[in-house]
């Protein structure tokens, strides 16, 4: 209650209405599997389109498991799929089966790996400067352009004084007069010295102040500009096309220094998901981050310029004819592979994962476990989890398990399932028969579609197809709707053409299937889960549920803590009424009036006073969803002209 301590007027807000319940979105999917890039652990990225999947994990090309042939990038094509069928909102989480464990140093920080061993060190004098792909794979054996750049002469000597303009404290410069350089190499650090208020050029533990300097003397900003290019095996090169990443200072005291940039932990997600690598500095240096004002924190920006451009790059900034790919240097990282075929322990997410980043907040959220903390997610697959199953059919199904197990744990998700490739109907049935689950659905057979990396076809599997066309079905009519009866877009034909005689035997199992009708294209036909349960026949039904649960979990939280008695009672009861009215209306639920189609009892009926002294509240609820027209039966007789109807 407000406290009226003084008399005078008190004007007051208060709401007649009762609390608005709004629905989840249902349309949101998460992909788990192996890509050619991206990182292993952390908090799943969202994915708008196939773009944004290609500049974090990657393209389409194939994938290489330790020494097994190339394998197709079944998750890239099932994520390319997931857009082209309607799919609006993804997310991704890689996994990455290590060959070995990381050794650690003192420290505790991982310092090698076989399976992120993408590396290129700079040749002497020492200290070596390494650079390391951030994330594994083969993906990451980029090359790297180092290009010097010279600023125009920043000394201005008019009137016997020695000024400097568009300069600031850290910057890196080089100082020359004519071809004759100013100290061993020409290179200075621009130091503003507060105290005598003039500039000082520092470089090997000698100070220049400006004064000395002749007229004729240049002193020219030093900065460098970053390309990148990624392997490409369609390119003679066997690279792509060059990626700028910026032009950068020396110094990590200036807004944009090298090393700032290029860390194994960069300070924002975006350049965490854009910088490929990084640059290790050896601990000889001294960071100037730990101590500014240390003479040997002076040293850092002296010392990464001449390792990374060099004695005879840096020997051509007197010339300024110089060819610009005389100052470039250019590193190719070597080493890094596409780790082993991941098991069920790399989908499922290890607690215990250790990669190069080393973040122990953010290598615990890998595999499935990186979508528990997203809850969004509704549409659950692993595309390309059942290739492999006649070799190794043990892994197939344990993968399988670890979906549907996860499905399981988060209720408000459902798992979409492919059979193996190449399998008849019978062992199509055969492998559904394996498992059962409310929160999981099957499809088969594979679709065929145009190879976007060559002139043939390409057999993938139908999960990324069946998750777009989920979320097509949502946003175009309602989740209630069964996701069946709909045109797969970018198929242009199936592995297996299936006949009516054969989906008798796998539709009333709970295999759903896709089929070729003449005149009506490629279609989903099956709307089934994998369950035994009748009750939970049908995947819009569970999809249904779990959107109604979901929303009313999500939108009844304000009730937590509230006095348990009569007013929140009927607060809560009208809350979840307005709700299921909605739904009713929208036609949901089955029903010529509100009555029929749902009830919600919240009162002494459903709670004893047990259950009110340990502070629980109950709401009973019961729906009357609608269910799909699977069957549709046309019952056709004779009759004479003068019989009754």
């Amino acid at each position: 209650m407000p406290e009226y301590l003084a008399p005078g007027v008190y004007v007051e807000e208060t709401s007649f209405r009762s609390k608005s319940l709004e629905g989840v979105s249902t349309s949101t999917a998460g992909f788990v599997g192996p890509t050619r890039y991206g990182p292993v652990s952390g908090d799943p990225e969202l994915i708008t389109s196939f773009l944004d999947f290609q500049r974090i994990y990657g393209g389409l090309d194939d994938l290489r498991f330790g020494t097994s042939p190339a394998q197709t990038n079944y998750l890239a094509h099932a994520v390319r799929a997931f857009f082209e069928e309607g799919g609006r909102r993804l997310y991704v989480s890689r996994v990455f089966r290590f060959a070995d464990d990381f050794a650690v140093d003192v420290n505790g920080v991982p310092n090698r790996h076989y399976g992120q061993a993408n590396t290129a060190t700079v040749a002497p004098p020492a200290p070596q400067i390494t650079l390391r792909a951030r994330f594994p794979g083969r993906a990451g054996n980029i090359r790297v352009t180092f290009t010097a750049r010279l600023g125009a002469n920043a000394l201005n000597a008019a009137n016997g004084e020695r000024t400097l303009t568009r300069v600031q404290d850290h910057d890196l410069v080089f100082v020359h007069d004519g071809a004759a350089v100013v100290g061993a190499d020409g290179l200075h650090l621009l130091r503003w010295n507060a105290t005598q208020r003039q500039w000082e050029l520092r470089a090997d533990g000698t100070t220049r102040l400006l004064g000395p300097l002749t007229s004729s003397t240049r002193v020219r900003p030093v900065t460098v500009t970053v390309d990148v290019e990624f392997p490409d095996d369609n390119t003679p090169s066997g690279f792509g096309s060059a990626q700028s990443l910026g032009e950068f200072g020396f110094d990590p005291r200036v807004p944009r220094g090298l090393t700032n940039t290029f860390t194994r932990s960069p300070a924002t997600r975006f350049l965490f998901l854009t910088v490929p690598f990084a640059l290790e500095v050896p601990t000889e240096l001294i960071d100037p981050a730990q101590d500014p004002e240390s003479a040997d924190a002076d040293n850092w920006a002296l010392a990464l310029a001449r390792e990374l451009l060099g004695p005879a790059i840096i020997g051509t900034f007197t010339n300024d004819r110089t060819p610009i790919e005389d100052r470039r240097a250019v590193f190719t990282l070597t080493g890094g592979d596409d780790g082993l075929q991941p098991d069920e322990e790399a989908y499922a997410g290890r607690e215990d994962l250790h990669d190069y980043i080393h973040d122990p907040l953010l290598e615990s959220k890998n595999g499935l476990l990186a979508f528990e903390g997203v809850e969004d997610i509704s549409i659950v697959a692993a595309p390309g989890y059942s290739f492999g199953y006649v070799d190794d059919p043990d892994r197939v199904l344990a993968i399988q398990n670890e979906v549907i197990n996860h499905c399981e744990r988060m209720r408000y998700r459902i798992a979409v399932l492919d059979t193996p490739p190449n399998f008849l109907p019978t062992e199509a049935l055969n492998f559904r028969n394996l498992r059962s689950s409310k929160y999981a659905a099957m499809y088969y057979p594979w679709v065929t579609v145009a190879d976007p990396l060559g002139d043939g076809r390409l057999n993938l599997p139908p999960s990324g197809f069946m998750a777009g066309i989920y979320a097509r079905n949502d946003i175009e009519h309602a989740v209630f709707k069964a996701p069946a009866n709909e045109v797969v877009r970018s198929a242009i034909d199936f592995e297996l053409r299936l006949s009516k005689a054969q989906q008798e035997l796998l539709n009333p199992q709970g295999v759903n299937c896709l089929r070729y009708f003449p005149g009506r294209g490629f279609r989903v036909w099956g709307a089934r889960t994998i369950s035994d349960d009748p009750e939970w026949k049908y995947v819009n039904l569970r999809r249904y549920f779990a959107y109604l649960e979901h929303s009313i979990d999500r939108g009844t939280q304000w009730v937590v803590f509230e006095n348990n008695g009569p007013q929140l009672w009927d607060n809560v009861r009208r809350t979840v009424e307005d709700f299921l009215f909605n739904e009713w209306k929208m036609g949901g639920l089955v029903g010529d009036k509100p009555e029929k189609a749902y009830f919600v009892r919240c009162d002494r009926s459903v709670m004893t006073q047990n259950d009110l002294d340990n502070g629980r509240l109950v709401c009973l609820i019961g729906v009357a969803p609608v269910r799909p027209a699977e069957f549709v039966i046309f019952r056709i007789g004779q009759w004479t002209a003068d019989a009754t109807r």
